[in-house]
């Protein structure tokens, strides 16, 4: 049975990485429903956030032969239960519907969100929340129209125990042991 996987990879910083993991998805005919790329907690360390519906089997399947990958240092893959994850919206509406009473401001409160800047021609608000939380402001505000709306891919922190700074920073100890190593015949 399909359900949502957010996949959790961490890498070096290396040119191409992005279209050789996303290619992997698309052999196997999975859609990358969000995808974020930050830096991560551990310098020089960075973090794929990508979000999928599929079956358990292809969740690890994928998230194997993500790890293949040259500058691949880790991936793994989470239910929604164990992670705490957050998306950003922006909304830009016309600065008029503000004119009407307290109507928009209202609603702006009601859904947790706020008024980032205000020009002449137009309003942009900004509401943090999960993707159906987001949409809900998107369905409230489209009345008063909607000149432009962006929504970032998902951002997830695990829940477990074990920070991944410290499984990152074994792997990276590791890496300097066997680097320094010297190999005698």
């Amino acid at each position: 049975m399909k359900k949502e996987y957010t996949i959790s990879v961490f890498s070096e910083h290396k040119v191409g990485l992005l279209h050789r993991i996303t290619v992997i998805f698309s052999r196997r005919k999975i859609n990358i429903e969000s995808l974020n790329t930050s830096e991560s907690e551990v310098r020089g360390i960075y973090r794929f956030t990508i979000v999928i519906q599929a079956t358990e089997a292809m969740a690890r399947v994928v998230t194997n032969q993500i790890e293949k990958q040259i500058g691949i240092l880790k991936a793994f893959y989470h239910t929604l239960d164990e992670i705490v994850y957050q998306e950003i919206a922006l909304y830009k509406v016309p600065t008029v519907a503000f004119a009407n009473g307290d109507e928009v401001e209202s609603l702006i409160r009601e859904h947790n969100a706020r008024i980032l800047t205000i020009e002449p021609e137009y309003t942009v608000v900004e509401k943090t929340g999960h993707k159906d939380e987001t949409k809900q402001l998107f369905r409230a505000l489209e009345p008063y129209g909607i000149l432009q709306f962006a929504r970032s891919g998902r951002i997830a922190l695990t829940k477990q125990i074990k920070e991944i700074s410290t499984y990152l920073k074994e792997i990276d100890e590791h890496h300097e042991i066997t680097a320094n190593d010297t190999v005698t015949y």
